[in-house]
Formats: C-alpha cells, structure tokens, sequence
C-alpha cells in the first residue's frame, strides 16, 4: 500500500475528527435511531431513514480516516529547513511569467488542502509541476483551465 503525507498538524486533525466522529456522532446517530425507531412504522419513517443514512456516512468516515492513519507518513517541514528544491511541506512563492501576479502556496497532503488558506494538495497538478524545483526556475502548470508560466520566486520550510 501507498504512504499518505501528512504534515503533522494535518495528522492531529485526522485523529480529533476520528475521536470526536467515534465519541459523539456514533452515540448521537444511534440514538437518534432509536428514537426514530420509537415511531412505529419503518418503512415511511423518514427521520429512520435519514439517521440510517448518517450512520452509514459516519462509519464510511470512521473506516477512511482509520485506513489514512494506518498509511501515514508524518512529514515534519520545519524539519527540512535549508533543502533548495520544491518538497512536500515547501511554501512556495510563484510568480505568472503572463500576469507578474504573485502567488504563495504551500504543498501538503490531499486531506490538508485548502486554497483559501493557500494550501494545495501534493497531488494537484501545481505541486506535480513544482516538485524538484528550485528558486529561480521557470515552471509550466498544465491544468484543466490551460497552460500557465511561473517562476519560483522561493523555497522556505515552515
């Protein structure tokens, strides 16, 4: 099986989400079964239905943060200070060669990604496209929207 990164803090969160998913929202589904349970009739018991529906999503959940633990590989950036090229947990400032607009991005793992926070996943074709790199270099980013030009204008770890 393949390793999934993470940082740590992306980690941490995993195991909250997994904790509070097992503490509170299993034993709140359950009884929210029961009591729609209490109801009577199943079969056109919408409220069974949708905690049925729940339940299965929450284990679903459960299930997949247990198999990304499993897997984790834990990768401390701040760890990796001073190395030049693009890594996982590199903050990398962009420049567009069309735009001079710049850019700031910081690569960590699929469930870790948020673009409003600046953070985009190690598999999304920006962070394929800057991994190995170094400052200075001239990057192309293939994306659905097109082709797009960049230059690194730095490489920190955080």
């Amino acid at each position: 099986m393949q390793k999934v990164p993470m940082t740590p803090a992306g980690h941490a969160a995993l195991r909250e989400e997994l904790q509070r998913l097992k503490s509170v929202e299993r034993p709140a589904i359950v009884q929210a079964i029961a009591e729609a349970r209490a109801h009577g009739d199943l079969s056109e018991n919408a409220e069974y239905h949708a905690a049925k529906d729940r339940q299965g999503f929450i284990e679903a959940r459960i299930k997949d943060i247990e198999a990304k633990l499993a897997l984790a590989e834990v990768i401390d950036p701040a760890k990796l200070s001073g190395q030049q090229k693009v890594a996982f947990g590199a903050t990398v400032k962009l420049s567009n060669s069309e735009t001079e607009e710049e850019v700031e991005y910081r690569i960590v793992g699929q469930d870790e990604a948020d673009l409003t926070k600046g953070s985009i996943s190690i598999s999304s074709p920006i962070a394929r496209s800057l991994l190995g790199k170094e400052e200075g270099d001239e990057v192309t980013v293939r994306s659905p929207a097109g082709e797009r030009k960049y230059e690194i204008l730095s490489v920190e770890f955080k």
